[in-house]
């Protein structure tokens, strides 16, 4: 997202090549989120800036503004992606220079949202461009010298920069002392400072030797006073170069926070660089030169720089899990005899089931004693069996546990043949050759299993 030093770039690029002169003609695109969002529509935009003459161009923070020769003026934010692209001009660090150089620059670029024209000559022409629309562009109908005074600028705090009789030490001691959330929250906050984003309270803190968890209102005053004084020379920094990272100090930590190729990230000197979120946001920070000296945020989690690590190779996982193996069967075989002598450990444990059947160990031939025989006295009836239709099967128990009155066996019932089975083969399985075997038709289409279903 541009910051406090990007702005500042654009609005010297417009001070330098659109105020003074006169708007010959301007359109634009009516994005709902880019003009509908801030109470206005392209139509309007474009209506407001043809004909009229820029008188001047500001900032404050993170907006921006051109102000008319008549009002409405236009107020402008960036949002994540948007920018001002102005014809032949380099206002932007990417790899358009090289098109802009050999005269392949696209016109209007890509993602515009409004364009403008001046009648100097050569014309002037300006565009405002957004990819993720989060960019806002409004119209404000008031005096132009006094622009600061009516929203959304009004509500905002003072710019470290622009404002420097505003944004003192007292006043930002004042606003530490009277919240208690993470001091990067507090310099996030743009009603308490204007301008400062993600990367620059990184760089205040990294500068300060402060950690971004430690609420504001528990440093002490020399703290606070550092800080501040870290807050002006930053930002005042990063105007000076307009925004160009090139140009930074190589002692900044925006210089290392961002590694290749997803390595870690470090210092020159080899101090580790982490990560953590903080109000929302990734904030980058060194663990082992920024130390909590206060309270911190309930939940937060503490890093220190002994526990950023370089992931083990394979080589060490496979050692450690060997050493760990031994102790995890212990463990559990020690857990078991536990269960097992457990006063409530009464009933035997479940068979363990397999594809929706449970699998029946056989009885020990020490309990064959034990065994009730059927002259004894009858066995229970057993479980009625059902097939995948849902018929019932009948099994050989059923038949021999009721007996007719007459001291008779029920006739069972056939086997049925498997295919290709001869009646030959199945008399001779049965083992009797009185009875003749009668060998049902089975269909051809389908095999049928006689095999009962569930469980047995």
């Amino acid at each position: 997202m541009p910051e406090i030093a990007e702005v500042a770039r654009i609005v010297h690029f417009l001070r330098l090549h659109l105020v003074g002169k006169i708007i010959k003609s301007a359109s634009a695109i009516d994005d709902a989120n880019v003009f509908g969002k801030v109470g206005t529509t392209g139509a309007q935009v474009a209506a407001a800036l043809t004909g009229r003459k820029v008188v001047s161009s500001g900032s404050q923070g993170k907006l921006f503004w051109i102000t008319l020769d008549k009002p409405p003026h236009l107020v402008m934010h960036f949002g994540m992606t948007g920018w001002i692209s102005i014809r032949g001009q380099r206002t932007e660090y990417s790899s358009l220079y090289r098109d802009t150089e050999a005269g392949k620059e696209e016109w209007p670029p890509k993602f515009w949202k409004f364009h403008l024209v001046t009648t100097s000559n050569p014309p002037v022409e300006v565009a405002f461009k957004d990819t993720r629309r989060f960019g806002r562009v409004r119209l404000v109908d008031c005096p132009g010298d006094s622009i600061r005074q009516f929203s959304p600028l009004v509500e905002n705090g003072p710019d470290p920069v622009v404002d420097t009789d505003r944004f003192t030490l007292s006043y930002f001691t004042s606003k530490c002392r009277a919240r208690r959330v993470p001091i990067k929250a507090l310099l996030l906050d743009q009603t308490v400072i204007s301008g400062i984003g993600n990367w620059v309270a990184d760089e205040v803190l990294f500068q300060s030797r402060l950690h971004p968890e430690q609420v504001c209102n528990s440093f002490t005053d020399d703290q606070v006073k550092t800080l501040f004084e870290v807050i002006r020379y930053v930002c005042q920094t990063a105007v000076d170069k307009l925004g160009d990272s090139h140009q930074f100090p190589s002692d900044w930590l925006f210089k290392h926070r961002w590694g290749k190729g997803g390595k870690a990230t470090s210092l020159p000197n080899g101090e580790p660089l982490t990560f953590l979120t903080v109000g929302g946001r990734t904030s980058c920070f060194a663990p082992g030169l920024q130390k909590k000296t206060g309270q911190i945020t309930e939940g937060a989690k503490e890093v220190a720089a002994d526990d950023i690590q370089k992931p083990p190779t394979k080589s060490k996982r496979a050692a450690k899990k060997e050493e760990d193996e031994p102790a995890k069967s212990t463990s559990r075989k020690r857990k078991a005899e536990e269960d097992t002598n457990s006063p409530f450990f009464d009933e035997k444990p479940q068979p363990k089931t397999r594809r929706g059947r449970t699998a029946i160990k056989a009885e020990n031939d020490d309990n064959k004693d034990n065994v009730i025989k059927a002259e004894d006295e009858p066995a229970p009836p057993t479980k009625k069996f059902t097939n995948r239709r849902g018929k019932a099967v009948k099994t050989e128990a059923d038949d021999d546990e009721f007996f007719k009155q007459d001291g008779t066996v029920p006739d069972k019932p056939k086997p049925r043949a498997r295919r290709g089975t001869t009646a030959a083969a199945v008399k001779a399985e049965k083992g009797t050759k009185d009875d003749p075997v009668e060998v049902d038709a089975m269909p051809t289409s389908r095999r049928r299993s006689t095999r009962p279903s569930g469980v047995y």
